[in-house]
């Protein structure tokens, strides 16, 4: 009897054969599955384009802080008066929004249902009414969140003087 890597046993070198091989590709597929996420997750330049900016006035419908970032929906209202429902993710995770003060509570305060937000994004290239945050303005007008070169996946600035997380790469 043959081992196979596997730790199965084969009694004849053909099925030995066929299931080394069945063991390898069931390995290379889950190995294929497992990695495709993480690298499907940090191409953020493929799904928004930063290099067209858009800045938008709207109403807070729905704030989810979870990992791997947290999500703003919100409601605009166009010039034809029809309400398009957007969704903003954050680029700091998280973990570095609570590095710059931001937890969850305040977070989920500052960002409450029917708050009137200003925000910059960058646009879904897909046309889609989606993007990537890129500043966060209150209804007085105070940053919330802005971002150090204005793209999608850099670190947030902010600070003592505009009220946003002050969060390091």
């Amino acid at each position: 009897m043959t081992l196979l890597p596997c730790g199965l046993q084969a009694e004849s070198e053909r099925v030995s054969t066929q299931m080394r091989t069945s063991c390898f590709l069931v390995l290379t597929a889950g190995l294929i599955l497992v990695g495709t996420p993480g690298f499907a997750h940090h191409g953020t330049g493929v799904s928004y384009d930063a290099s067209k900016p858009v800045t938008l006035k709207g109403t807070v419908t729905e704030f989810r802080y979870a990992n791997p970032h947290p999500q703003l929906y919100f409601d605009v209202t166009d010039e034809k008066g029809n309400v398009v429902h957007w969704s903003g993710e954050f680029y700091p995770n998280p973990a570095q929004l609570i590095q710059g003060g931001w937890g969850r509570k305040r977070s989920e305060a500052a960002l409450s249902f029917g708050t009137k937000v200003t925000i910059t994004l960058a646009p879904s290239r897909a046309g889609t009414p989606v993007g990537a945050i890129l500043k966060l303005l209150n209804e007085k007008g105070e940053v919330l969140m802005g971002v150090a070169g204005g793209g999608p996946g850099e670190a947030p600035r902010g600070g003592a003087e505009s009220g946003g997380p002050a969060v390091r790469p």
